[in-house]
């Protein structure tokens, strides 16, 4: 396992566990090409992939077609105007006005270890040592191949350059011991032929495939609506998602899969990318005239000008590739272990979580100190264990209309502060946390009138309002500076243990009072690294605040804010039927445990169904858990529920926080039912929710087949019976391999819309 560099052959092969990504430096001038990505292979022998050999031949043997070589050749990093019609990975604006770049091998580096991407987040190894082990293939020339047991991982750098402009450009390649992952990015540097070189399109990583008939596979919505999954037939031209909303978005994802045609959740080909950012990006797929399909992802060039002086260097946020050959499932099972051990940092992310209440869609604005200690006094009796103060608890602000900026109390609403209140709800024995929406202003705020420079905005146009509220500046470090101040004085007056980070509009009026005329084109991405400076400092100063990304519900749920924060809200829809395709798109990458869910009122307050309380606890335990409603004022018989849905999710979160998810059905595609189970490392149980949406008449019970048991194991079957908080007492005893292959009659569902069980699995041999 690690990275192999074979002189003869001028090959680098990666190996992770299972699979095999390889690259091959070609010709005099040292073109860099793709030669394979899937599973693993023994040796390096598959030159004819890169298929030099037939027309059209490389440069040094027919210079006369050059422009047909580089219109069909596999380049790992392909450059912009020379002949590669295909779209491209990277183009500057060099001091001439020319566009054109490329990229020729130089030399190359391995290293035990992963380094770390300066003001991103990235993955990381387990062992934070960086070493070099090879470097310079004219210095070491022999075969050199790191083993797998002094690191849990190792990275290529293939260095390589643009000497018409004067350009050093990095790719790195880490690859993880313990999962088929490869994380790739890219470094620019400006090696002195220009004193400024404009960088107008830096993607983080390009793909190449060949001849294969494939599908594609994004994640789509809106809000509410979130990462719903949306598969097509790859065609010829360019399909592609992307945002310049200066967030991940509501509306798409920087994610995309490559599949082939019979792929589906147990089989097939999937490649699936994966991007660590939470800004403007571009997810692209793109079929060619000869049927070889080239992925490219990175941030969306719209709107994108880097100044990168002489000495300078720009590093892109990396992506994640992951190859599966057993379907949908094993790239999401992949993503999750990747994710949960090499990319969430927070001391939160090996724990149960506190089970909150929220009280938003309780109060909403009309909410004071007695009401609040009132829902802390009801929860903590309940079993609740945290109790979240929403929106409207600073400056005047009674509606949406006003005082973000102003992060003061309102002492008419909270009379004694926040420290007499956090102090209340901490004798009910609950812990306290608040929201904030650190990086907005409103107009009617005393921070914009002191300041009205401070939000983003173009001179001489009206600002364009989103929710009455504007946007911070924060590439400005003095804005960065005054928002740390205002959330560090805030955290240090009270006893508070949680934040709800929310931004709940985008970015418009780009325009940066400091960046200047040659800068404006940086205000996109540097707003990006902003955020991260200020998340960065917060969980540095706060080691033990569980900090809960948000924006407008799941705008900004991204592998980037992961990094700061092991949870994030899944969507501001928490009614349980939406949640099915939001919870089932999300899931496709990140783990459970890193979901907000929560049990809402009814009728929800979105879509206006009624649910059963029972069905709605059922769906939120495939997340964090915790609830969305006044708890003083629900139905008796739901306000009894609560302590038995508390105590079933301390029975199986662990499972469900640490397990393999599998997805048995999908209400998605059958429009009927949905159902998902987790199964633990050692396969020795298994947590099945089903989910009944739309009843039946006159039809069988449904048969369904479990997943990823161990044939050979025997196990128990239970139905969890919430009243009497344990499995019930009519048990069956099947082996793994008759749960799997034959299945099991699922009865008692299909009369009736909205039902939902809970199935637990244990091996008794």
């Amino acid at each position: 396992m690690g990275i192999t560099y074979f002189e003869k052959s001028k090959t680098f092969k990666l190996d992770t566990c299972n699979t095999t990504y390889m690259i091959k430096i070609v010709d005099d001038e040292g073109f860099i090409l793709h030669l394979y990505y899937g599973r693993r292979l023994s040796d390096e022998k598959t030159d004819d992939l890169c298929r030099i050999e037939e027309h059209p031949f490389v440069p040094s043997k027919n210079n006369r077609d050059r422009g047909s070589f580089m219109d069909c050749a596999p380049f790992e990093y392909p450059g912009h105007g020379l002949g590669d019609y295909r779209d491209d990975a990277f183009s500057v604006l060099n001091p001439e006005g020319y566009s054109a770049t490329s990229l020729n091998f130089r030399s190359y580096r391995i290293l035990e270890g992963k380094p770390k991407l300066p003001g991103l987040p990235a993955t990381f190894e387990k062992q934070a040592s960086v070493s070099v082990i090879n470097e310079d293939l004219k210095k070491e020339p022999a075969e050199k191949e790191i083993a797998g047991n002094k690191s849990t991982c190792c990275t290529l750098e293939i260095i390589g350059e643009d000497p018409a402009n004067g350009l050093e450009i990095t790719l790195s390649y880490s690859v993880f011991e313990d999962v088929d992952a490869i994380a790739r990015s890219v470094r620019i540097k400006n090696i002195g032929k220009y004193e400024n070189i404009k960088l107008t399109k830096v993607l983080s990583a390009s793909y190449e495939f060949y001849g294969d008939d494939y599908d594609i596979l994004f994640l789509h919505g809106t809000w509410a609506r979130e990462r719903n999954i949306d598969r097509e037939h790859l065609g010829y031209g360019k399909h592609y998602v992307s945002s310049f909303r200066g967030e991940s978005s509501h509306q798409e994802h920087p994610f995309l899969a490559l599949m082939s045609r019979d792929a589906n959740d147990t089989n097939g080909d999937v490649y699936g990318f994966s991007f660590v950012y939470s800004g403007n990006f571009i997810a692209q797929a793109e079929r060619s005239q000869f049927d070889s399909v080239r992925v490219l992802m990175g941030i969306n060039p719209v709107d994108f000008c880097w100044n990168l002086g002489k000495g300078e260097e720009f590093c892109t946020p990396e992506v994640i590739s992951v190859y599966s050959w057993e379907g949908t499932g094993r790239m999401s099972r992949t993503f999750h272990d990747l994710y949960r051990n090499h990319l969430i940092r927070s001391p939160y992310k090996d724990m149960k979580r506190p089970i909150l209440i929220n009280n938003w869609e309780a109060t909403y604005f009309n909410f004071d100190t007695d009401k609040l200690i009132a829902i802390a006094k009801e929860a903590s009796k309940l079993g609740i264990e945290l109790l979240v103060m929403d929106d409207g608890w600073f400056g005047h602000r009674d509606n949406d209309s006003s005082s973000l900026g102003d992060w003061y109390v309102n002492e008419k609403k909270l009379p004694g502060g926040l420290k007499r209140l956090a102090d209340e709800v901490n004798k009910t024995g609950m812990k306290f946390g608040i929201w904030m929406e650190p990086e907005m202003i409103s107009p009617d705020s005393d921070l914009y009138r002191a300041h009205p420079d401070w939000a983003i905005q173009i001179p001489g146009r009206t600002p364009v309002m989103s929710r009455e509220q504007y946007v911070l500046d924060l590439t400005r470090k003095d804005v960065r500076d005054y928002t740390f101040s205002q959330i560090e004085k805030i955290l240090k007056s009270a006893n508070i243990e949680y934040l709800k980070w929310d931004m709940n509009r985008q970015l418009t009026d780009l325009g940066s009072a400091l960046l200047g005329t040659e800068g404006q084109g940086e205000l996109y991405h540097r707003y990006c690294l902003g955020v991260y400076e200020l998340q960065e400092r917060l969980v540095t100063e706060f080691t033990n605040l569980l900090l809960e990304n948000c924006s407008g519900g799941g705008a900004r749920f991204d592998p980037g804010m992961l990094y700061y924060s092991p949870q994030i809200w899944t969507s501001d829809d928490m009614d349980p039927v939406e949640r099915l395709k939001i919870q089932e798109g999300t899931a496709l990458i990140y783990p459970l445990s890193t979901m907000g869910a929560h049990v809402c009122d009814c009728p929800n307050h979105s879509t206006g169904r009624t649910t059963p309380f029972e069905t709605r606890g059922y769906v939120a335990l495939a997340g964090t858990f915790g609830y969305e409603l006044d708890v003083t004022r629900i139905p008796e018989a739901d306000r009894n529920m609560i302590p038995k849905q508390i105590k079933m999710y301390h029975k199986f979160n662990d499972l469900v926080r640490t397990g393999d998810y599998y997805r048995v059905s999908s209400y998605r595609e059958n429009h009927e039912w949905d159902c998902w189970e987790v199964v633990s490392k050692d396969k020795s149980e298994a947590l099945i929710t089903v989910v009944n949406v739309i009843g039946r008449v006159n039809h069988k019970s449904r048969l369904l087949k479990l997943k990823g048991l161990d044939p050979d194991k025997v196990y128990s079957v239970n139905f969890y019976d919430m009243e009497k908080e344990a499995e019930g007492e009519n048990c069956m005893k099947l082996r793994g391999d008759a749960l799997m292959y034959a299945g099991i009659q699922l009865k008692g569902l299909d009369h009736g819309d909205f039902k939902a069980k809970l199935l637990s699995i244990k091996a008794t041999s």
